[in-house]
């Protein structure tokens, strides 16, 4: 395949030379329309949504609301987790401006995350997402019983 173009659905196929941040990650190059973003992997808005949209990220955020939490205190709270994941979800998060970590001198050593101001304007749209979920969970396990059943037939 040839450089620039994209093997990601939703995108025409047009081979670039100009990095995708340089064009504001819309295909066309043009102005950016808030209802629709480049899908291309090397655009930063798919990366950064990549990243916060992902399940454990999904689950710190939310954990962290207002207060200050130690990394053994998330690992409990978050099942299924391995240490391993969420010290790199902690990680990115960090790296994002997200979520804030203190390393406090103590033996053994203290380690709190918070969210940063950032994270938590995050936060409220997370909200609205799990608010969604749950008012429409009903509906969705309802369709996917119907789509059960026809695929079993």
């Amino acid at each position: 395949m040839e450089e620039g173009t994209s093997k990601s659905p939703g995108t025409s196929g047009v081979t670039t030379t100009a990095p995708a941040a340089s064009r504001g990650c819309h295909p066309d190059g043009g102005e950016a329309d808030p209802f629709q973003w480049d899908t291309r992997e090397d655009c930063e808005v798919r990366q950064i949504l990549d990243r916060i949209a992902d399940k454990w990220s999904l689950l710190v955020i939310a954990l962290l609301e207002n207060r200050v939490v130690r990394f053994s205190q998330l690992r409990r709270e978050i099942d299924g987790v391995s240490q391993r994941m969420l010290t790199v979800t902690l990680r990115q998060l960090e790296r994002d401006g997200l979520v804030r970590r203190t390393v406090h001198p103590t033996v053994p050593p203290r380690v709190d995350y918070e969210l940063t101001p950032l994270g938590a304007t995050l936060h409220t749209t997370i909200r609205a997402l799990v608010t969604w979920t749950e008012r429409h969970q009903n509906e969705i396990a309802t369709a996917r019983a119907h789509y059960d059943a026809r695929a079993a037939s």
